[in-house]
């Protein structure tokens, strides 16, 4: 199917692995330029010249300095029409293990980093009465999990403000929509497991086998499952969907909105 975004310019944050990196695949199989964002400069360069139109910009949207350099880079290189917002999750924490500075820390990364960038590209897509805008948060967003007071609480936040703008800039071709993954066996999930797995005294591969075993499919999700959806989303096709939190998790949320 051709997406109708052939030639257009993503921004993928955190594009460098795991559910990030798949979703900068499907875009770049779909043509876009897609321009990768991470911490880890070699990884990201090698990451990028693994994609067709592939760039990296060397950042951490956690801290101000860094996040403003990236978008003093990205109006001097080419500004993008599609933003996928993705970050390591918060740390598996309940709630009396956390502390001002873990909050303070997750907050700039989990919301006003991805809030920020968003902020500062609104001007181009406005202009061109098109952007799409895809937030990669969490299933917690529909149904808390446990020990996650962090990730149950940023999630949250940053979908509350993403689904106001949405209202906000629809009628200027503008979609803002979320993917909540649920266990995805990417590397923010194995510090759940290795969290999980501390608490209980148990291995973790007996952790695994007991997350896979609440998933009506049976197995936890791929990197595989989830760029598709993506692509989709900041497709022309997807031009009349907005505001709404899709769950690729298996079966794994019994909420029903």
């Amino acid at each position: 199917m051709d997406l109708g975004i052939k030639g257009c310019t993503a921004l993928v944050l955190g594009g460098t692995r795991g559910l990030g990196w798949s979703c900068a695949q499907a875009l770049s199989d779909a043509g876009v330029k897609v321009i990768i964002n991470g911490r880890n400069a070699e990884h990201g360069a090698n990451a990028a010249a693994l994609l067709r139109d592939g760039v990296f910009i060397a950042g951490d949207v956690g801290d101000e300095d860094s996040r403003n350099a990236l978008i003093d880079r990205l109006h001097k290189l080419d500004l993008p029409s599609i933003i996928v917002t993705n970050a390591g999750g918060p740390p598996a924490a309940a709630f009396e293990e956390t502390n001002a500075k873990l909050w303070r820390d997750s907050y700039e990364t989990n919301v006003l980093g991805p809030l920020e960038i968003v902020r500062a590209m609104l001007p181009h897509m406005r202009a061109q009465q098109f952007g799409r805008i895809i937030n990669i948060t969490s299933f917690v967003v529909k149904e808390l999990y446990p020990n996650m007071a962090l990730s149950n609480s940023l999630r949250i936040g940053l979908t509350g403000a993403m689904g106001a703008l949405a209202r906000e800039v629809a009628a200027d071709g503008i979609t803002i929509n979320g993917l909540l993954p649920g266990l995805m066996d990417t590397g923010a999930l194995q510090r759940v497991i290795a969290d999980r797995s501390r608490r209980l005294q148990m291995s973790e591969a007996s952790v695994r086998e007991q997350m896979a075993a609440t998933i009506p499919m049976q197995r936890l999700g791929t990197a595989n499952d989830f760029g598709a959806m993506c692509a989709f989303l900041a497709s022309r096709h997807a031009a009349y969907i907005t505001g709404q939190n899709i769950c690729i998790d298996g079966g794994l949320t019994k909420s029903v909105t």
